[in-house]
């Protein structure tokens, strides 16, 4: 373990699914956290998470939770975020941070830095890593080495506690990037919401055809397909808090698209290759991943 300067002498994770979980292990491996503290919706979970090595204590309720936490990490859902930093507003103690793992930041940090309405402090985070397998017993302490992390503080927000955030994330090994909140929703959409919804949408077109078709599918279907086994329930969610910016980037998509069906249409194999190489130029810009 390595002794990490200002480490948090607890910290409070809601919600542990995949990257809850990991985040539990990853404080726990490299020293952020002192003492962890989880709550977790169903009964059932807490029961299996009070035997993990990772996890000091499993508290019932929310609020008991966060109770002389100085750091908490709400892991839930993205439409679930700002009610549960509604509900544990009144069990912080001065001058807690919040953070979280959501995917979409614009609303949630403004909602929830209101929430605690200046008695604790909110800085959104969203750590680009996880797999579309869900749940903790997934989880590892190394899901975040390498791996960009997004810091997303409001102008408002208190500086030092932005930092504290940030230093946390690099305690973990992974690769801060620290960005206002709406540029956050821009990107993700793009790199992240828009994969997902070509994914799905590609594997909702091929369930059209005839069902033993997939039964040939080689590595490029698999490959490119690979996050439309993502949990729908989660992803409806996400879509529905960056509607904005995913219509952006699904309309940039289909200009670039209808160029490919217009070539095709007109026999331009000098523009179908130009196509295929911009998009292999981009591929191979790619850093590596850890």
């Amino acid at each position: 373990m390595l002794f990490v300067l200002n480490m948090f002498d607890q910290t409070a994770i809601l919600a542990p699914g995949l990257l809850g979980a990991s985040v539990a292990q990853a404080a726990r491996h490299y020293g952020a956290a002192r003492r962890i503290t989880l709550w977790a919706r169903r009964p059932e979970v807490r029961l299996l998470l009070r035997d993990q090595p990772w996890c000091d204590r499993v508290a019932d309720t929310p609020a008991d939770a966060v109770r002389e936490a100085p750091l908490v990490v709400i892991c839930a859902p993205v439409d679930q975020i700002v009610p549960l930093v509604q509900q544990i507003t009144p069990a912080l103690a001065a001058g807690t941070i919040v953070t979280d793992v959501g995917s979409v930041k614009g609303e949630i940090c403004r909602l929830s830095h209101k929430a605690l309405g200046g008695h604790a402090h909110f800085v959104g985070s969203h750590p680009m890593a996880g797999s579309e397998k869900t749940g903790w017993e997934h989880s590892r302490a190394d899901l975040f080495k390498g791996r960009t992390v997004f810091v997303t503080p409001l102008p408002e927000n208190d500086a030092p506690a932005a930092r504290r955030v940030a230093a946390f994330w690099t305690a973990l090994e992974a690769d801060v990037a620290t960005i206002d909140p709406d540029a956050h929703d821009e990107i993700v959409a793009h790199i992240s919401h828009l994969p997902q919804v070509l994914a799905s949408t590609l594997c909702a077109c091929l369930n059209r055809r005839t069902a033993g078709w997939r039964n040939y599918a080689g590595g490029g279907l698999r490959d490119t397909t690979r996050i439309a086994g993502s949990d729908p329930k989660l992803w409806k969610t996400i879509i529905e808090q960056n509607r904005d910016e995913i219509l952006r980037a699904v309309r940039s998509y289909q200009d670039e698209l209808h160029g490919l069906e217009r070539a095709l249409a007109n026999r331009d194999w000098f523009e179908v290759q130009a196509i295929l190489e911009r998009g292999k130029g981009y591929r191979d810009q790619f850093r590596p991943i850890p």
